[in-house]
């Protein structure tokens, strides 16, 4: 119960699921698509454009700030924490400007990545990072710019390795 009626993560993704729907729908219910999109802004804290497409098992933490943009792909099991943005880096329209989010992926808090560039499956990015380049699948991605390592120990689980290395939390 407490998570159904405190979580304004969770509010927003099913929120963005009626816009998306709407979006993809029919082009006469858009404009109420980005209505709903801005009413759920205000009440979360969270932007998501109706066009962006989000995959399953979605999951936004403490979610203040985050904004996702119109072409951004978002994969299954993916955690972003607050202050994400998934932005874009060209005003073209008609153009995918957005990133593309790997499977599995963890977007620590006030990182960015911009711009329509690929973040591989199982993929790690460090909190305030700032993505402007492709991460390779299971990379750990920190800094500003971010530079990319992959772990150290081989078959490491994943969630271990988050604790090695303390820039994905700070």
């Amino acid at each position: 119960l407490e998570v159904i009626l405190c979580y304004p993560g969770l509010h927003a993704v099913w929120i963005h699921r009626l816009c998306h729907r709407l979006w993809t729908t029919t082009p006469a219910l858009r404009p109420l698509a980005r209505l709903l999109s801005q009413w759920s802004r205000g009440l979360t804290g969270i932007e998501i454009h109706p066009g962006a497409v989000i995959g399953r098992r979605f999951f936004i933490d403490h979610g203040m700030g985050v904004v996702i943009g119109e072409t951004a792909v978002v994969g299954d099991d993916v955690m972003l924490y607050h202050g994400v943005t998934l932005g874009g880096r060209s005003l073209v329209r008609g153009t995918k400007r957005h990133p593309t989010i790997g499977d599995g992926v963890t977007i620590g808090a006030g990182a960015r990545v911009l711009g329509d560039i690929e973040v591989g499956d199982g993929a790690q990015i460090g909190a305030n990072s700032v993505v402007v380049k492709p991460i390779p699948a299971g990379a750990v991605a920190t800094g500003i710019p971010a530079n990319v390592r992959f772990p150290d120990l081989p078959g490491e689980d994943p969630y271990e390795a988050l604790f090695r290395e303390p820039a994905l939390f700070i």
